[in-house]
């Protein structure tokens, strides 16, 4: 990993830029936590260009804090696709490991599941730009090697001022050779507890079909309008929930209500329940989101007719 710190030098950020554009990372510029990470927001200065960005900083008394930054910054600068969050720069001075991105004006997707002002359409419409992030990811050609990227939940899926979704989070995401991405990867179960794949536990790791566990808990979110996980309250995980209404046929006992109000296509709301259930299969070969998912709305999602037919 420090060899690819070493290979992109030319993106390094002094310390005291990235200090004076959080003006001096400020309280009330946090946007969110991770594990061993704090995210400010800010403006820096750079070519003569003020841009707003947000800077992940580690906290380095942590070994695997050093380990995340250096695993983002391997990722991100060997990636680039209009769903994914794109690098400005990053500093890493004695004790200082900052990682910068572009600023995404409408936070994360986590912060509107229930927000009654984000329609079906621009549900689906982020759905899809998650669905063509992972299949990026997951296989792009010429590239020799996969990514899994471990942590899909809806706070790491940020949304830019066009309401398009920006895919972040790859601190624990793993590159594996092409030749190998269907095999299992030997891991701890990492993730974000209501997410992770319950394989996990039988495999004993992670492969790319975890992704599509979590991205399947994720189209169960914006359909219900909740966290995967809410604590200390009956029924706390969606995942199980959701599956006992999709099979009893009774999901409109739990989808978001403002949803369920406005019209909505019902053969549109089949295939895609029907796509974020196949995601939860306990087995991990039928999970099909990027075949079913992509080929089919490519062809039938029809954003400028209010997906009449899906």
């Amino acid at each position: 990993m420090a060899s690819a710190i070493t290979e992109f030098a030319h993106l390094k950020i002094p310390f005291k830029d990235v200090e004076k554009a959080t003006n001096n990372f400020n309280h009330d510029n946090i946007i969110g936590h991770g594990g061993f990470s704090t995210t400010y927001k800010g403006r820096l200065l750079q070519s003569e260009k003020l841009m707003k960005i947000a800077a992940q900083r580690f906290d380095c008394k942590h070994v695997e804090a050093e380990l995340e930054f250096t695993r983002e910054i391997s990722v991100l600068t060997d990636l680039k696709h209009t769903n994914l969050i794109s690098i400005v720069g990053f500093c890493d001075e004695e004790d200082e490991k900052i990682i910068v991105t572009m600023y995404e004006a409408n936070g994360s997707v986590g912060q509107h599941l229930s927000n009654p002002n984000l329609t079906w359409t621009q549900r689906l419409r982020i759905c899809l730009g998650v669905a063509r992030a992972l299949s990026y990811l997951h296989y792009s050609k010429g590239r020799d090697h996969a990514i899994i990227h471990c942590n899909i939940n809806s706070d790491t899926i940020l949304l830019d001022g066009n309401w398009e979704a920006k895919l972040s989070g790859f601190e624990t995401s793993i590159k594996k050779s092409v030749r190998t991405k269907g095999q299992v990867c030997p891991c701890e179960p990492i993730g974000t507890i209501g997410y992770m794949d319950p394989a996990i536990e039988t495999t004993g790791g992670v492969t790319h079909n975890s992704d599509i566990y979590s991205f399947g808990v994720v189209l169960f979110e914006m359909l219900c309008g909740r966290k995967a996980y809410v604590p200390n309250q009956a029924k706390s995980f969606l995942a199980p929930l959701a599956k006992y209404h999709y099979e009893n046929k009774s999901l409109q006992d739990i989808m978001c209500p403002d949803l369920h109000c406005n019209r909505m296509s019902p053969k549109s709301l089949l295939k895609y329940t029907s796509i974020a259930y196949s995601c939860l299969n306990e087995d991990g070969a039928n999970r099909q989101v990027r075949t079913i998912l992509l080929m089919y709305l490519r062809k039938h999602w029809n954003f400028s007719c209010d997906l009449k037919v899906l």
